[in-house]
């Protein structure tokens, strides 16, 4: 079956955080993923919100981003009673041909150790674990 991808805008908020939430994806709703800064980033040129749909209702995201050299896949989410259709891969395939547009070549994408269908699309859409890679953060608050 096919289902309707777009880029997603404001007006999809609340749906993807409904997304998030049924998807078991962690967010930080009062701190990076608050509505207005989410709003900010929709407008963004190196940056894709993806969205995929079942008639009203968002059953898959993405989000693809791009700091000019590399390009990042993040949030990847599928609804639970979606999952193993292949629907993941294409939202990978939507975000990889977002960043080409732009002329990345090297894609990375993050992903909680926990978070196993996600491991698993990725893994699937060829992409290769790098376990000699450490992720160093520095956050301003908790709550981004």
């Amino acid at each position: 079956m096919e289902y309707l991808i777009r880029p997603l805008d404001s007006n999809d908020y609340d749906d993807l955080i409904f997304l998030w939430n049924r998807s078991g994806l962690s967010h930080r709703p009062q701190g990076r993923d608050a509505r207005e800064k989410i709003a900010a980033e929709f407008k963004r040129e190196e940056t894709a919100f993806i969205g995929m749909f079942d008639g009203e209702t968002m059953i898959g995201a993405v989000l693809a981003t791009s700091d000019g050299r590399r390009g990042m896949i993040n949030r990847l989410a599928i609804d639970p009673d979606y999952r193993g259709k292949g629907l993941a891969g294409k939202m990978i395939k939507e975000a990889e041909d977002f960043l080409h547009k732009q002329g990345i070549k090297v894609i990375a994408a993050l992903i909680e150790d926990e978070n196993l269908p996600s491991i698993s699309a990725f893994q699937k859409a060829g992409y290769k674990l790098h376990d000699s890679i450490l992720y160093f953060s520095k956050r301003t608050s908790e709550q981004d």
